[in-house]
């Protein structure tokens, strides 16, 4: 997954180029977002804020981009995310991140159930294993999503021009 961060750094970087909107989405360390675990997995409090809810610094998120907190494993449920990309004006989403069995494809699942076309970015995506990881992005791309290499969607953001100021 960490091979991932440097491939999500350009994605970055085009996307603030094109001036469309960055979100982010992190693990909600308070549970505020909503009840329970985000897998089936019980994680305490003490545990849970060793975990990582912390973007590193080569992806760190500017003061103006927004931070989805979540409780579980999509950006979407239980969030202000859809309404959010309503009112942007958003229609297509590009998910980066991990892990791609989970976050990545709820995310994914979700963003197309809620009226979005979702975009995964195959070298910009990553998990702990690569068996789940293929699995995840084979399924993704025959049920959910658009799965597309990080070349084609910087080349495709360079004739994008969005609204964020």
């Amino acid at each position: 997954a960490w091979d991932a961060l440097p491939k999500i750094k350009e994605l970055l970087h085009a996307c603030r180029d094109a001036r469309i909107p960055v979100i982010y989405s992190t693990s909600d360390p308070d549970f505020k977002a909503a009840f329970g675990n985000a897998t089936k997995r019980g994680v305490d409090k003490t545990d849970f804020e060793k975990l990582a809810v912390e973007f590193p610094a080569m992806i760190k998120p500017r003061d103006d981009e927004f931070i989805v907190r979540k409780a579980r494993a999509s950006a979407f449920f239980g969030t202000t995310l859809a309404a959010t990309l309503n009112a942007l004006g958003v229609d297509t989403v590009i998910i980066t991140g991990v892990s791609t069995s989970g976050c990545v494809r709820a995310t994914a699942v979700d963003a197309l159930q809620h009226g979005f076309v979702p975009l995964v970015v195959r070298q910009a995506v990553g998990d702990r294993d690569p068996g789940p990881h293929e699995s995840a992005l084979f399924d993704l791309q025959a049920k959910y999503a658009e799965v597309v290499d990080e070349d084609s969607v910087v080349s495709w953001l360079s004739t994008v021009t969005g609204k964020v100021s």
